[in-house]
């Protein structure tokens, strides 16, 4: 995929994974692109800012959670009408809080096991990272 003379939008994305092998999606709310859509939490990284550090920040932002760690998974670009994204994903195994919609979202947890979300439209360029992070789990 080329990006050509648009400019890079770069996104932290994190995949929150639990213990019973659930992952966290979010309702992207009214008022954004792609409102009503779910997606992985996660948003835009500051200037200066490393990737944890924007992650870290719109976990706390969006779901009110503190994370000290994360792996990272992949780093994937999509090519939506309104934006040219570089999304580097990672995985979180472990947080302190409880994740709430702080921003009004929608939050459904979800089993990597099953074959597709039951919630929908899931955001496009979830659809790569969901599909890696059950290659990751497969190895």
């Amino acid at each position: 995929m080329s990006q050509g003379d648009r400019p890079i939008t770069e996104v932290a994305a994190g995949i929150l994974l639990d213990s019973e092998g659930r992952y966290l999606l979010g309702q992207r709310p009214e008022g954004k692109p792609y409102a009503g859509y779910w997606e992985v939490p996660g948003g835009k990284i500051e200037i200066g800012e490393s990737v944890f550090d924007a992650l870290k920040r719109e976990l706390q932002e969006e779901l009110g959670i503190d994370i000290d760690a994360s792996e990272e998974l992949t780093v994937l670009e999509y090519d939506y009408p309104h934006a040219y994204v570089r999304l580097h994903v990672s995985v979180i195994r472990q947080w302190s809080g409880t994740p709430t919609g702080c921003e009004g979202q929608q939050l459904s947890w979800q089993l990597l096991s099953d074959q597709a979300p039951s919630v929908e439209p899931l955001l496009p360029a979830a659809w790569p990272m969901l599909e890696k992070l059950r290659g990751l789990l497969k190895t």
